[in-house]
């Protein structure tokens, strides 16, 4: 009788990712392979990749190194941003046994003929302009919530980014076929689903094919809200010139939306902004910031933010700190600038020195810090719903309340994945919240 073959996953990056790896195991179980952890022996390990940063870039080679130390004659795959946008990089990376672009990672189990060794990795790789059609994913099993992905693509142009160099134009799933996934990790017992793609505002573009939106991002939001059996759907990163006035108003008034929104800024210089290419200005996100505190006064707000892009000079990184310091916003992501082959940026004068990239990075990592610390005070005493996560760490587990106050109680396994009512009482050392119970009763 033959051996079970074992396949391991490691995803860098995004929601969106994680929602495809997902995918792709499931198609590997469909093929008989055996899911196991990445710590684990393994005769297969995929790697799902990004290009967002050179950090992430470096960490692969740190990743395949790591997966030969559990099996030196591991069949190493790399899928993902990174593996469409340089291929033959990857492909002369030690130990890398094949590379498959953008089309290609959903159909991994096809290309593998048998699992010998290649002495430089073998190559499947589409032109992007072939990266035109959708391929609906989720993750399911994974964790506590489910990434669910409903757009996939960008036209954006913005100059810093390869993001359409690796996933190619903007394209969308059905509504049919969102609302059946919903449903699909609804009967699984999960309790929260994020909706991710690389621009989910955009959705409803390339729906059955075309160019145009056969449906709106209202229209996807109205539909999600109806779906039985899910206790919060959360909006990932949305751009701020995509997010309505009618989106923000049905969510403040829905069954299932949470209040807690991701808007990427990248910078409060709207001369940055236009050498950047972003499609609005920081006027335009104010109102939007304001319009969701005018009708949840306890939503969460995230920001994406980028510093030492070309040009950045000391005035207009102020300007930044500034705009951001007075925004009534809970936490920031910060992104060091970096330097991508095949953009507008890369060419572009008034380099800003790496030193002075990770002075302004930790400048803005602590107004991360002050501002997630000023939304959790304004939290306390209000009595919110916890959803518990799985993961015991050092007999501590943690929770989310719907506006994304991170919380914390002694580990007891009945909680994972489940739903209470909670008084946020004080926010301890760490920085996260202790609370009261108002209902250790299971809510849902």
């Amino acid at each position: 009788m033959q051996k079970e073959k074992k396949v391991a996953f490691y995803t860098l990056g995004c929601k969106l990712n994680f929602s495809e790896t997902s995918t792709i195991a499931r198609n590997f179980k469909n093929e008989g392979f055996k899911r196991v952890d990445f710590e684990e022996e393994a005769d297969i390990y995929v790697i799902n990749t990004c290009s967002v940063t050179d950090n992430a870039d470096k960490r692969f080679k740190t990743i395949v190194k790591n997966a030969l130390k559990k099996n030196e004659n591991a069949f190493i795959i790399a899928i993902g941003c990174y593996a469409q946008l340089k291929p033959e990089e990857l492909a002369k990376v030690g130990g890398v046994d094949m590379v498959l672009g953008a089309t290609e990672k959903f159909k991994v189990t096809d290309y593998i003929n048998n699992l010998t060794k290649n002495e430089i990795g073998e190559v499947h790789s589409c032109e992007i302009e072939e990266a035109n059609f959708y391929v609906g994913s989720y993750s399911i099993g994974d964790r506590t919530r489910a990434f669910l992905k409903v757009q996939d693509g960008c036209d954006y142009k913005c100059t810093y980014c390869t993001i359409p160099l690796a996933r190619g134009i903007s394209r969308s799933d059905t509504l049919e076929n969102i609302v059946t996934n919903a449903k699909k990790i609804a009967e699984e017992g999960i309790k929260e689903i994020v909706l991710t793609g690389v621009n989910i505002g955009d959705y409803g573009k390339g729906e059955f094919g075309n160019k145009q939106h056969d449906h709106t991002f209202l229209d996807l939001v109205k539909a999600l809200d109806e779906v039985d059996g899910i206790q919060r759907l959360r909006i990932s990163s949305i751009e701020p010139n995509l997010l309505k006035n009618e989106t923000i108003e049905f969510v403040s008034q829905s069954k299932r939306f949470v209040p807690h929104f991701h808007i990427p800024l990248q910078s409060g210089s709207n001369e940055l902004l236009r050498s950047m290419k972003r499609r609005y200005q920081k006027e335009l996100y104010t109102d939007r910031v304001k319009q969701i505190k005018s009708l949840m006064p306890d939503a969460c707000i995230g920001v994406d933010v980028i510093v030492g892009f070309p040009g950045e000079t000391d005035e207009i990184f102020l300007e930044t700190y500034h705009f951001l310091n007075d925004l009534d916003i809970s936490y920031l992501h910060v992104f060091t600038y970096s330097e991508r082959p095949n953009t507008e940026a890369v060419e572009m004068d008034h380099v800003v020195p790496q030193n002075v990239r990770a002075k302004r990075s930790k400048m803005l990592r602590g107004l991360s810090v002050k501002k997630r610390r000023a939304f959790y005070e304004s939290q306390l005493g209000n009595e919110l719903s916890v959803l518990f996560e799985g993961e015991n760490k050092n007999g501590t587990m943690f929770g989310f309340t719907e506006n994304y106050v991170k919380v914390k109680t002694p580990f007891q396994e009945k909680l994972i994945n489940t739903v209470h009512k909670i008084q946020l009482k004080e926010i301890d050392e760490d920085g996260v919240v202790v609370f009261d119970w108002v209902d250790e009763t299971v809510l849902i």
